[in-house]
């Protein structure tokens, strides 16, 4: 069981999110516009699914505000699919997308398969590249030095370096990671690579590297 947050303002939708959350289990909360949520909610949530399209602050700008405040998953629910939206929405801190229309089937599937890399503790710890995981805590360092990492690049890295030295395509990445497939895995796991490579690259560490026309892989050391 998780404390779920849904913020849109579409009422319905909202009330079809409750339904089929609360029947895997889960506490919901809804709002209906980003201006609503408040450290209190950050706080209490496990995952929160967000909106893009809503009056006065929208989706994006409620992201930003949030990633300082906590570091649970946040899902874009958006019917705005073109691919720079899903890269803005993940370069500010989202880590997935999910368009609508959606079937309910599936978004159960995501939030259920980010919750589980969450909450799984196979306890103990590795080190790849000069990086650090916890395995436990879902954390990465260098040295001494944490890598402020979202939930789905912390997951994308921990699965490359368990896997040092083979070859994954961008659809295997997304399907390892986040346990199902989805309509925007190209674009959202390219852009999370971009936004690891940017954060190893400021502790002097380029451990991915690219195979054209195939995928990534963590270099084997």
């Amino acid at each position: 069981m998780a404390n779920i947050l849904a913020v849109d303002d579409d009422r319905d939708l909202c009330a079809l999110l409750r339904t089929a959350l609360e029947r895997d289990g889960h506490v919901v909360e809804v709002l209906h516009s980003g201006r609503e949520v408040t450290e209190r909610h950050c706080a209490w949530a496990d995952c929160i699914l967000l909106d893009v399209m809503m009056p006065g602050e929208d989706g994006f700008a409620t992201c930003r505000r949030l990633r300082a405040l906590t570091d649970c998953p946040i899902l874009f629910l958006t019917a705005r699919t073109e691919e720079a939206d899903v890269l803005r929405g993940l370069g500010l801190g989202g880590d997935d997308y999910l368009a609508k229309p959606f079937r309910v089937a599936e978004l159960r599937a995501r939030v259920n398969a980010h919750l589980r890399r969450q909450n799984r503790t196979p306890g103990h710890r590795i080190r790849r590249g000069g990086v650090t995981f916890d395995l436990t805590a879902c954390e990465a360092c260098v040295g001494e030095t944490p890598l402020r990492l979202t939930r789905a690049e912390y997951a994308i890295c921990e699965y490359l370096a368990l896997h040092a030295g083979r070859t994954f395509s961008k659809e295997q990445i997304y399907e390892a990671v986040f346990g199902c497939d989805g309509t925007a895995e190209d674009s959202a796991i390219t852009e999370h690579i971009k936004n690891i490579r940017a954060k190893l690259r400021a502790c002097d560490l380029q451990p991915i590297e690219t195979v054209w026309g195939i995928g990534y892989r963590w270099k084997n050391e």
